[in-house]
């Protein structure tokens, strides 16, 4: 615990033969005035330093600066008189007195047969401050600070009563540079995922302090992830990598969506959604494929365990995994046995099929080829996948004008169909 403290000192100047300009000074921290009842008002100057350690020095001179003797008295707060304190006959310009005690000094100085007094207040403050955290939940903590102080009265030399120096006293938290709260004990809401050393400072206006700090040990996590899903290329079935960038966390579970616009309808029509989960899964970074087109949702809960409490913190994905539905698409020509070795099959494009089958037929009706899959993947654009080479039982077929049917289903549940004409042409 570190801790600063704060001296004061104080001082009043009266002249036996009127009242002349003060002829104490001090190199202090901060100054004020008495607040006597009556009669001429004193100085107070304030020095800060540590619990018991005294350091206020006052240093007098005469008047006119002539060389002089002094004598220090200090006041008596029980007797209500002045005593001897210190003396200095040495016929110096000026006198010093250092690591004065709290109390009222007065200085007779003497030159050239006459006597000037000056008076004036010391005191020795300080602080010392101390904290803990006595609450710790999953939705604040408790700070409770405390401090103590030196006690700053003196005595109204006009009436003898007591008075205090008016001084006020503030705190502040902080984090690091950023201020968390003005108050003595706060309660910190949303509290970090990180552990945190919390430091209080108490101070007054004459710049003395104390300060102490206390460790926060987190109990909270903060749930946080990214994918590498990309809106383009991305057909069902869609797989899709979650990485887990949570902190503070020890288990993670993860909640899939059904698709949006299905979650709509069901809404809309029943007037309530049975289940809006789709699949769940408890890895710290786990992969999911999408097997059917949609729009999904997903969310992570991130569980942090403590001795005492159980946090949890949830995150929801800042957009939706969009699969594409399902569509077939074919070319309007193609050119087999081609130089170029480009679009030499004609090569149907389908997205998001679970099966599909396709026909071709030449001008006349006849059949020239089939084929029919399930269980289709994506599109593969390398042309191995689903394509005519353009050849009727071994044998390339004639240029001219063919037809085509395809049908499926797609992983959106959804019947596709497509048909038309292509040409079939050769290079020359």
């Amino acid at each position: 615990m570190k801790r600063l403290f704060s001296t004061f000192l104080c001082f009043t100047l009266l002249l036996v033969a009127g009242r002349l300009q003060a002829q104490i000074s001090a190199i202090s921290d901060g100054q004020t005035t008495t607040a006597y009842a009556s009669g001429p008002q004193d100085n107070i100057y304030i020095f800060c330093s540590d619990q018991g350690f005294p350091v206020g020095e006052l240093r007098a001179q005469f008047s006119t600066a002539a060389p002089a003797s002094f004598e220090w008295l200090k006041y008596n707060t029980i007797t209500g008189s002045f005593e001897a304190f210190q003396s200095d006959n040495s016929n110096s310009i000026n006198s010093a007195i250092s690591n004065l005690q709290d109390g009222c000094y007065r200085v007779n100085v003497v030159a050239s047969g006459v006597t000037e007094v000056y008076t004036a207040w010391v005191f020795n403050g300080w602080y010392t401050a101390s904290a803990s955290i006595t609450e710790s939940t999953c939705e604040y903590f408790q700070l409770t600070g405390a401090f103590t102080q030196a006690d700053l009265t003196y005595t109204d030399l006009s009436n003898g009563l007591s008075m205090q120096v008016a001084n006020t006293v503030q705190v502040r938290w902080e984090v690091g540079s950023v201020l968390q709260s003005s108050l003595l004990s706060p309660r910190i809401y949303y509290p970090p995922s990180v552990n945190s050393t919390y430091k209080m400072t108490v101070y007054d206006q004459f710049g003395c302090s104390g300060e102490t700090e206390v460790y926060y040990e987190s109990v909270v996590p903060q749930a946080a992830f990214v994918t590498d899903y990309q809106s383009a290329n991305a057909d069902a079935p869609l797989t899709v990598s979650f990485s887990n960038q949570s902190v503070n966390a020890d288990s993670y579970e993860w909640f899939y969506f059904r698709d949006k616009n299905e979650i709509d309808v069901e809404g809309a029509s029943q007037g309530f959604v049975s289940d809006s989960i789709m699949d769940t899964s408890i890895d710290q970074s786990p992969v999911y494929t999408y097997e059917n087109s949609g729009k999904y949702m997903v969310k992570m809960v991130a569980t942090k365990n403590s001795s005492e409490t159980v946090c949890r913190d949830t995150v929801y994905l800042d957009y939706y995994i969009i699969a594409d539905s399902s569509f077939i698409d074919a070319p309007n020509f193609f050119t087999p046995k081609g130089s170029s070795g480009v679009n030499d099959k004609f090569i149907i494009k389908y997205s998001s099929m679970k099966s599909i089958d396709i026909k071709i037929f030449n001008r006349w009706g006849k059949q020239v080829f089939a084929i029919s899959r399930s269980n289709l993947g994506n599109y593969d654009s390398s042309g191995d996948d689903l394509g005519w080479d353009g050849k009727i039982s071994g044998r390339y077929a004639s240029p001219g004008v063919y037809y085509y049917v395809v049908e499926g289903r797609g992983r959106d549940d959804q019947k596709r169909k497509k048909q038309g004409f292509f040409h079939l042409f050769r290079e020359k």
